[in-house]
């Protein structure tokens, strides 16, 4: 885990934390991701759409990496990009990391139930697995954690 972030991980962050707010309005949970090529392009962001699209696995991560795959590189590597997610990416998220290829993965807050990027589980530094990320964690943690304390408040009393 990289112990400290640059202003350039920060501003993926809040970019992720754009691709977000979307969500409020299909009663998704706020998670937002953006996947950027190795030349800072933006190729392609998400929120998670599992309540709109009526799918467990449209998690933002994934259906960033998949139009970000769509348009980048071979139709699924994407050496040398990064994603950047409001959230620790759970298992099925970091498992897709690992198998696209994604050179980093930046992230806001942690996520200790579920959480597979060293909170709970650690797969995408499993050195069984053939490729390793490099992690920088906990970028603007505080920001991304408000975004969803926003979104269950309103969803469970509102």
């Amino acid at each position: 885990m990289t112990a400290h972030h640059t202003p350039a991980d920060a501003a993926l962050v809040r970019a992720a934390l754009a691709a977000a707010r979307p969500a409020f309005g299909t009663g998704d949970v706020p998670i937002g991701a953006v996947v950027v090529a190795p030349d800072g392009r933006v190729l392609a962001g998400a929120c998670n759409a599992r309540e709109a699209l009526a799918d467990p696995t449209a998690h933002a991560e994934i259906l960033a990496l998949r139009a970000a795959a769509a348009a980048y590189g071979d139709g699924w590597r994407l050496e040398g990009c990064t994603l950047a997610v409001t959230v620790e990416p759970c298992t099925m998220c970091a498992g897709a990391l690992v198998l696209a290829r994604v050179a980093r993965v930046v992230f806001g807050a942690w996520e200790p139930k579920t959480g597979a990027v060293g909170s709970l589980w650690d797969v995408v530094r499993d050195r069984r697995l053939n490729h390793r990320p490099e992690v920088v964690g906990g970028v603007l943690a505080e920001e991304c954690a408000a975004l969803l304390d926003e979104f269950f408040a309103n969803h469970r009393f509102g």
